[in-house]
């Protein structure tokens, strides 16, 4: 058996094998009940897209804001509010290996990353 990580399928972090989950790893998709009840819905395949799109319309290595998506989604006073949906979105987007988050220049593992973060397509 190989018990390496996982990337959770609905927020993107890195799941650590346990003990518990010996017998039933291959099954193991989500890192909490919470993103179990979540799950992915159509609206986060969206936010997916729109990060990928805005990312193709910039140059090469160029950069993009999460919030940037947002406000091209939700409404002025509501975009705030889903910041860590973006994030979810990002954080699956970097386990596919599309995409890689970066702050203050550098790239940064998207399970602990707190604080502004910027996106861009994978590099190299």
């Amino acid at each position: 058996m190989n018990y390496e990580t996982k990337i959770c399928a609905d927020c993107g972090r890195e799941i650590t094998w346990r003990k518990k989950w010996a017998a039933c790893w291959d099954q193991v998709r989500f890192c909490s009940d919470a993103c179990r009840k979540r799950k992915v819905s159509a609206l986060d395949i969206e936010l997916e897209a729109s990060i990928l799109a805005l990312l193709g319309e910039r140059a090469g290595g160029a950069t993009i804001c999460p919030s940037e998506v947002a406000r091209s989604f939700f409404q002025e006073g509501e975009w705030r509010n889903e910041m860590e949906r973006i994030r979810r979105a990002a954080r699956r987007l970097v386990g596919r290996g599309e995409v890689e988050i970066l702050q203050k220049g550098q790239v940064v593992d998207p399970s602990t990353a707190k604080g502004p973060i910027r996106l861009r397509r994978k590099t190299g």
